[in-house]
Parts: structure tokens; sequence; C-alpha cells
């Protein structure tokens, strides 16, 4: 009956996504390729000086996405450091400097890491105003930096690659708001809790007290899930009943994660004239993704022991409510495509099972990856696969129509570098330093030896792909931590964003050049094993030492 369930619901979850690929799929190659502004967008073009109809080399697009950037993180940082002294504050106070900066990091890099208990942290204002307008603002971005990644495969000998301002505020008001606004009022109507009550003391069975917290969480919710940010409104996330009561509302959220990188292979096909690339793009990451949630769910099944063999699989951390079933779909979702929720605790996981999330982060979240970023990361895939290609038969790899010389190769290869490098080097920092592997092993680690260093090794992983999600036997909330998980979010998200901006200028300078006999085709089977092969070797070669030494030591022994 479980499996028949299981079945059930991936089923249901199949059905939807594949009922909204092609309509909005194609209503987001329409916002971003309309000519026309609606009269809140001119409106907001005005106040901040932006001619509309004027576009942005790649540079001037970047330096728009940065100084917005750096805004956004003085903003939030800022909120934290003055909640005391704003209303609905709850009566908490400010939030201490270190864990400001790394909060502010996480949700303008669009990470949502968490380093603290939020319902007692952050007050509705700081949620409001800071949390949940970057979960709108840097999901917008994301997807910005992919259509212009697209825009570049489209345009011929251009020096241009669009607006930025246009296409993040047309994502916003076009697509997330509208989109938000339904899932909020879905949420509501299924249990999520909407409110401004605060602390309610409530007496429980057993006579004793209990504060329940309230606050407007389905809003927030929504959008976490949408813009694929992951910050919870409660400690637990979506494994507290608050935020995620029942069986529905946990597939409803999982829908919520993937319709827009599962919808926008569509509208890079419709943007580039061949809706057959796109379904290439899909069939990687769908591939990707049924391969990883079966690995997930298998381990999970058979966890060694007396106790979860009696219990039918391995059950510790997960909701009796959910199960193993919607726990590993609710886990492989989030981790694909750099959510960070979870309505499981992943550091419970069996150790093979906790090993799948990171590789799935590490993987670079692209099957289907966050919103935008999932896209232009198999983009970048895709142009070194292609590149692969052309070596093996001879000649100059071609891509849409745009050679791929060196400096795309470059541009790619800098970029799947990035995160790698930033992952191993800040998991070393944390125990090569006597002073800082000290105040880790002291102070962060309660779980020594292997799964120790796994629950380190997840932290970096998870800040550099711009995840979120935790093993959350890990103290992060230190000097340490909040400082290096908070430059790696940066880093992590910013510059891969500069390599893929520069690889569009790069791609619209170019005029295409017509397919011969020898120009590999990127739609068929053959290209689609190929991108596979090449996403799961890339990483492979690149983490396999480091799990050797944390999961699957782990899982081995």
């Amino acid at each position: 009956m479980d499996v028949f369930f299981a079945i059930l619901q991936v089923a249901t979850l199949v059905l939807i996504l594949a009922l909204l690929y092609r309509p909005l799929g194609d209503y987001m190659a329409h916002v971003y390729t309309s000519k026309k502004d609606l009269k809140a967008e001119r409106g907001f073009y005005r106040i901040i000086g932006v001619d509309p109809s004027v576009e942005q080399t790649w540079k001037s697009y970047l330096r728009g996405v940065l100084a917005f950037s750096v805004v956004g993180l003085l903003f939030v940082y800022l909120l934290q450091r003055f909640q005391a002294v704003l209303p609905y504050s709850l009566g908490l106070p400010a939030v201490p400097e270190g864990l400001s900066f790394n909060t502010a990091a996480s949700f303008v890099a669009n990470t949502n890491w968490q380093s603290y208990s939020p319902d007692i942290t952050m007050g509705y204002t700081v949620q409001i105003a800071g949390l949940a307008v970057q979960n709108f603002v840097s999901a917008a971005v994301g997807i910005a930096i992919a259509i212009a990644l697209v825009r570049g495969f489209t345009r011929r000998e251009s020096a241009t690659i669009g607006n930025f301002w246009v296409d993040l505020t047309r994502g916003i008001l076009r697509l997330l708001l509208p989109l938000s606004v339904v899932g909020a009022v879905v949420l509501i109507a299924s249990g999520v809790i909407q409110n401004f009550n605060g602390f309610t003391e409530i007496t429980t069975l057993s006579g004793g007290v209990q504060n329940l917290p309230g606050g407007p969480v389905a809003s927030q919710e929504v959008i976490k899930n949408l813009g694929t940010n992951g910050g919870g409104f409660f400690n637990a996330n979506a494994a507290h009943p608050f935020e995620n009561p029942n069986a529905w509302t946990s597939l409803f959220q999982n829908v919520l994660m993937l319709m827009i990188p599962f919808s926008l292979p569509r509208t890079f096909g419709r943007m580039v004239g061949n809706h057959k690339q796109g379904y290439a793009i899909l069939a990687v990451m769908g591939s990707i993704f049924v391969a990883s949630l079966t690995f997930l769910t298998l381990f999970e099944l058979n966890g060694a022991g007396t106790a979860p063999q009696l219990a039918g699989g391995a059950m510790e951390g997960k909701e009796q409510r959910f199960g193993i079933f919607a726990s590993t779909l609710f886990g492989s979702t989030s981790t694909l495509t750099s959510t960070g929720a979870v309505n499981s605790m992943h550091d419970s996981y069996t150790a093979l099972g906790g090993m799948m999330p990171m590789i799935n982060m590490m993987l670079g979240e692209v099957a289907p990856g966050g919103v935008g970023s999932g896209l232009y990361g198999m983009l970048v895939l895709a142009i070194i696969a292609v590149f692969v290609g052309g070596l093996l038969v001879g000649r100059t790899p071609e891509y849409l129509g745009k050679k791929i010389g060196p400096k795309e190769i470059k541009l790619a290869s800098l970029y799947i570098l990035v995160t790698p490098t930033i992952v191993l080097l800040g998991t070393a920092l944390s125990f090569a330093i006597p002073a800082i592997r000290a105040d880790v092993e002291s102070t962060s680690i309660w779980n020594p030896g292997v799964h120790g260093l796994s629950e380190v090794l997840y932290a970096f992983t998870s800040a550099a792909n711009n995840n979120g999600s935790a093993f959350a036997g890990l103290t992060a909330n230190t000097p340490w931590f909040n400082t290096a998980l908070g430059v790696a979010m940066l880093l992590g998200r910013f510059i891969p964003i500069v390599l893929v901006l520069a690889l569009a200028g790069s791609l619209a300078a170019q005029d295409k050049v017509p397919a011969t006999a020898g120009t590999l085709p990127t739609h068929r089977p053959q290209f689609v094993g190929l991108l596979v092969g090449v996403t799961v070797v890339i990483t492979a070669l690149t983490y396999f030492p480091v799990l050797a030494l944390g999961p699957l030591a782990e899982g081995l022994q």
C-alpha cells in the first residue's frame, strides 16, 4: 500500500508539471520578450530613472545586478540590527552582527541558510520587509540571468543582452507575485497559518504551559518554495505543522519548487526557436532527478539496524504524517532545486542516504536547479558537452549556431570550478587552522568522527551552491561559520553570475553559423546521454575524494 501511494504521489507530481510545462514556459517567454510595459512598470522605471527601451551590454547588466544586490545586503543587515525598535518586533532584541551578516548574505544570495531559530529570532517586520522581499527579488535576479544567457544564443552580432531592471521588474510583477498570491490562498485553505498573533500561551493536555508562535507564514512559505529560496518561518522548516500541515501541502510545495525550473526549458526552446532543444534539456534534468530520487528512497528504505527494519525503513528524523516516500521526494526536490526547505532532517538520514542530498547540490543543482540558476547552469554544462563532442569528431564545436571557442570554454570551465573550490577550501580551512579546528570540534560538531566531517562538508556545499539546507546537528551560529559561510554564499552566487553574463555577451557578439553535416545534433538522445555523463563525471571527479572521507566512509563502516 505504501508503494502504491508513493507511485501515485510521484505520478500526480509528474502530471501536474507536465500540464504546466507548455503554458507556463510559453508565458515566461512572453514576459521576457514582450515589447509592452505595464502601467505599474512604467511608473517604477520613472522612479528609478530607467529607460526600458535601452538595452545594456553584459558589463552594464552585471553592474546593475551587483549594485542592486549590495543595496539589498545592506538593507537586510540594517533591518536586523535595528529590529528592537521596529514595529512587530515581538519584543525580540537586535540580531547580533555576525548572524546579521550571515543572514543578509544568505537571503540576497537566494540561499536562505539559517543559523538561528527564526520564530524566536526574527520579528514580523524583518521577516516581511527583509526576508520575504529578498525571496522575491533574489529569485527574479536568477531568472533574469538565465534569460540574459538565452538571449546570448539568439542575438546576432549584438553588443547588448537586455535590460536588467526590466527583466527584474517583469519577473516580480508578472510572474512571481501573481503565482505567490494564488499559492498563498491555496496554502491558507489547506491549513498553513497566516496571522499577526505573536506568541499564544496554551495549556497542554498534560497541564503544562507552552507558547506557540504565529505569524504571516503562508505568504512567506509560498515564495520560499516558488523562488527556490528555502528559508523557514519556524526552526523545523517544512516539518513544522504550521508550515506544512499534511501530505497534500507537502506535495503542493513540491509543485511550487519544481514548476518554474522545469518549465524554463520550454522558455529556452521557444526563445531560441527550437522546442526540441528545450525537450533535450528537460530530458537531462528529468533523468538526473529520477535517478537521485530512486537512490535516496532505496537507501532510506533499506536502513541497517533493528529499529529501521521494524519501522519499515529509516524513520528517524522523519514526520509520521509524511513517511519515507514523501520525505525523500521533498528532500530530493529541495536539494536538486537549490531550495533548501526540508520536511525531514537530513542529518538523521542513513549515511548513504545523507550523501544523496550532498551529491544533488554538488551536481550544481541543475536537475532542474533553482529558478534561473538551474537553466543557466545546465546550459554551461551543455557547452562543455558540445566541446567534448567536438573533440571526439575533430571539429570546432557549435551550440545553437554559436561557435564554442577558447573564450567560451574558458568561461564555462571557470564556472564549473567555482563552487567546488569554495566548498573544498571552506571545509579544509575548518580543520586545517588549529584555532578554528578547536572551535569547530568543541562548539559546532556534536557528532565527532566521519559524520562530523560530513556535517561541515554539507554546510559548505549548501552555502556555495546557494541551497540553504543543513545537517542540523552542526551548530553554525559561531563567528567562524557565520563569516565563512556568508562569504561562501556570496562568492558562490555572484562569481558564477559574472561568468554567465560574460559568456552571454561573448555569444551575443557572434554571428550564427549554419549547421552542416558535421554539426553535432544537440536535440537527440545521444546528446542527452552525453550531457548526463558530463554532468555526473565532472561532479564525481571533483568531489569523490572528500565523499570517500565522509558519507561513503560512514556508510561502509
